[in-house]
């Protein structure tokens, strides 16, 4: 009888999910399931809403990523209104947008993912975390972590309102311009960032690339290792950008597959379901939906910091540039399909994010005052593309000539993202799980093989059977269950 093995909930991500592993009766392991159990609903209950609402409801599907669902959807306004914002305007979007990058990859680096490198994958649960990072690093380390961190989220606040759930964009533009005196806050705490990135990488060299048996299971084809394609916005060069561009798709040989603008995704974008799971599985439209199998005639994506860098020619920052080339030389060359390297490409991206950030900051156009076009077409259908933290994430609104919402589609990074991270969840339990011996520190190994995505489960999820199962206990006053109604 086919045994089960269940990690519930699992740990150190945004949301919630579960992990089932099935073994045979030899005790390997003949699948594994991720499986997403909550639903939002924010797609649905976006409709009837004035356009212009939609970049201060959709942030709050999120509380770590609010700052990307913003951007998204304000750009997604602005094309629905056919409005586009002054220079100044794109500009201190993308300042500010930097800053929610360095605030989400300092998070998931330091308190989600370090702790199975710094601390050790296979180290007592009760010392995997924050706590446990601190003590190996020291505090000194910990208090630059602080920090920086806060010094990202006050420049959120500085121009977007407030750190979470942030209120700056409007439709064509930014809701207010910043002073001289609030330019040079910004670009003290962005010097400031640049010598953060660059101590987290010699962190990560000299903890993780340094240590033999954590570069051996970095490096492992047989645990953490699938061959996608790989997306991610680029610029007129090529080069990684967060904000804008265009998006390019490359295959798991490396070569461009797909190259298309915010308004085209649906000619190369198309999604997949399962009765098992509230969450999607999006997947390139050319190749076709082959199911949870990699290689190169799949159709499966993968977004993300290393799927961006795999999908560029490059950074566009000197410093960020140079540990691109090292990373990539390292490991062999492009594409890398090893997937722990997500967190080796997370840590360049926040070097570019800082120095991107410093850069906009000494932009003489950065403080004009010129901030906003006002929309005076009729509104009708848009879409807005930006990274965040985890991918790729597409707003597509449809409105009536009033701008009320009549649709909505959010195909969120962690979606694109979840058909990879099934099979990575897979291929690493059947490398590590073998005649049936489980231990605490091999299942927390088999959730390194998801946790490397970074992913956000409450952003991504979509209702395949349009209702959410249901399960109600009616006790006595004595605690007895008088009466259970469920909803299957």
């Amino acid at each position: 009888m086919m045994k089960k093995i269940t990690i519930d909930p699992i740990t150190r991500l945004e949301g919630h999910g579960k992990i089932e592993i099935f073994l045979d009766d030899n005790g390997e392991v003949a699948n594994a399931y991720l499986q997403i159990p909550e639903l939002r609903g924010f797609e649905k209950f976006c409709e009837g809403r004035p356009v212009e609402e939609l970049p201060r409801i959709t942030p709050k599907i999120c509380g770590v990523c609010p700052e990307a669902h913003h951007m998204a959807s304000a750009k997604a306004v602005d094309a629905v209104y056919g409005v586009t914002p002054p220079p100044a305007a794109k500009k201190l979007r993308e300042l500010f947008y930097c800053a929610h990058m360095i605030h989400s990859h300092i998070a998931h680096f330091y308190a989600l993912a370090a702790p199975d490198f710094v601390v050790g994958p296979d180290a007592p649960a009760a010392e995997r975390n924050i706590l446990g990072v601190v003590a190996k690093v020291g505090l000194d380390i910990g208090r630059e972590v602080i920090k920086h961190r806060a010094f990202a989220q006050d420049i959120q606040t500085l121009i977007g309102g407030r750190a979470t759930y942030p209120v700056c964009a409007l439709p064509g533009g930014c809701s207010k311009a910043i002073t001289e005196e609030e330019r040079a806050q910004i670009e003290e705490k962005a010097v400031s960032c640049v010598e953060f990135g660059k101590l987290s990488l010699k962190i990560f060299e000299d903890v993780v690339l340094k240590n033999k048996s954590y570069l051996d299971i970095i490096l492992s084809r047989d645990l953490y290792y699938i061959q996608t394609h790989y997306m991610g916005l680029v610029d007129a060069d090529n080069k990684v950008n967060f904000y804008d561009g265009d998006v390019r798709v490359v295959s798991p040989e490396g070569a461009e597959t797909a190259r298309f603008k915010a308004a085209g995704y649906l000619e190369h974008i198309d999604e997949h379901v399962e009765t098992w799971t509230y969450l999607k599985f999006p997947y390139l439209k050319k190749a076709g939906w082959k199911g949870f199998v990699d290689g190169p005639s799949s159709g499966m994506l993968r977004a993300a910091p290393l799927a961006r860098l795999n999908a560029a020619a490059g950074m566009a920052t000197p410093l960020a540039q140079a540990e691109y080339e090292k990373m990539f030389s390292a490991l062999g060359g492009k594409p890398v399909h090893h997937t722990l390297a997500f967190h080796w490409a997370r840590l360049i991206e926040l070097l570019y994010a800082a120095e991107r950030m410093r850069d906009l900051s000494r932009d003489p156009e950065i403080t004009s005052p010129d901030v906003r076009a006002l929309p005076s077409a009729t509104p009708s259908e848009g879409v807005g593309i930006v990274e965040a933290p985890r991918g790729t994430l597409i707003h597509h609104y449809k409105t009536d000539a009033n701008g009320m919402v009549s649709e909505v589609n959010l195909i969120v990074a962690t979606g694109f993202n979840h058909a990879a991270m099934n099979l990575s969840i897979a291929k690493a339990a059947r490398g590590l799980i073998k005649k049936g011996v489980v231990t605490d520190g091999l299942l927390n190994m088999v959730e390194m093989a998801f946790r490397a995505y970074d992913p956000c489960m409450s952003c991504a999820t979509h209702a395949l059977p349009g209702r959410m199962p249901l399960l109600i206990n009616i006790r006595k006053k004595n605690g007895e269950i008088a009466e259970v109604l469920r909803r299957d």
